[in-house]
């Protein structure tokens, strides 16, 4: 009986739940060490490596480790490289907008009109996705080409008599591209967030007389919102820094910032001013990022309390 009550009382002290509490803590984070030393290493340390070669110069063949904002002032005074920032910038959110409109009608079929086999469905959907990206790229050169499927198809059947020049080398090449090339990446986001929406939450919206649109404007939009932002900055962040879409489509008026980025650490030679233009293309986007989820979690409030 001594015994028992002896090793009740042990086994029910805070020191020993405190001692077990930490040794579980202890373990978790011997757990994820590895992954937080990887992605130091892979992630971390470029990006830190990054940032401060854009406060050295380059003279000649060779990088001056001197501190100075040289790069960012010649940055800033420059209203080319800032005009393809600003470019980069309207071409990923056109793309970006482009991808959602497009993907939200296919994704809420999927989710709604869909009732067994959806996820052959998605799998149909996503299967011209599995080649590879270059020659995704490729195939639209061809699609858009001077004498490519489009103008020729056009000429065949007599609307136009020769080939159209506006289709390839400009902005609106790119932004096509774009957006077919990262439709999967927005399609299964917003796919997840509409198959979570609890279906008694629309029904009752109906019998209370809403018309379908409402139902959507105040039901449906708002708690698919997360998949929208989420499947928006899916596509948005990395296709600000895309360069081989504009350098095979976009030409010279077509040209984003990746491309510029590319040539300062190639041709041109001259690192510390690409490092200065990779710091303030971040900077910006995670600006324009957090604006973004800013105001849609400010209309997910506003619809949530009209609702």
């Amino acid at each position: 009986m001594t015994i028992t009550a002896d090793l009740q009382s042990h086994t029910s002290s805070p020191s020993l739940w405190s001692r077990l509490s930490y040794d579980s803590r202890l373990r978790g984070y011997l757990l994820v060490l590895p992954t937080l030393l990887f992605v130091g290493l892979s992630l971390l340390y470029p990006l830190g490596l990054l940032f401060f070669n854009s406060f050295w110069r380059q003279e000649g063949m060779d990088v001056v480790r001197d501190f100075t904002f040289d790069n960012y002032l010649t940055l800033l005074g420059s209203a080319n490289q800032l005009l393809i920032l600003g470019k980069s910038l309207l071409i990923s959110l056109a793309a970006t907008v482009l991808v959602v409109v497009f993907s939200y009608p296919i994704a809420a079929y999927i989710a709604f009109g869909v009732q067994r086999h959806k996820t052959l469905w998605l799998l149909a959907v996503t299967i011209p996705f599995w080649t590879s990206y270059l020659l995704r790229v490729f195939a639209w050169k061809i699609i858009l080409g001077y004498n490519g499927v489009i103008n020729s198809s056009l000429i065949s059947i007599g609307i136009i008599d020769k080939p159209l020049e506006i289709l390839l080398y400009n902005p609106f090449a790119v932004v096509l591209t774009l957006a077919h090339a990262w439709a999967p990446f927005a399609l299964l986001p917003i796919y997840i967030s509409l198959s979570r929406i609890d279906r008694s939450l629309i029904e009752a919206a109906r019998d209370l007389g809403e018309s379908m649109f409402h139902v959507f404007r105040r039901v449906i939009l708002p708690l698919s919102l997360p998949g929208v932002v989420a499947a928006s900055l899916l596509i948005f962040i990395p296709t600000v820094g895309d360069y081989v879409t504009p350098q095979l489509v976009g030409g010279t008026s077509g040209l984003m910032v990746g491309n510029v980025v590319q040539s300062m650490f190639g041709r041109a030679n001259n690192w510390p001013l690409g490092a200065a233009i990779s710091v303030t293309a971040m900077i910006v986007v995670t600006a324009a990022a957090c604006v973004f989820l800013k105001l849609t979690s400010r209309y997910g409030n506003i619809k949530g309390g009209k609702a």
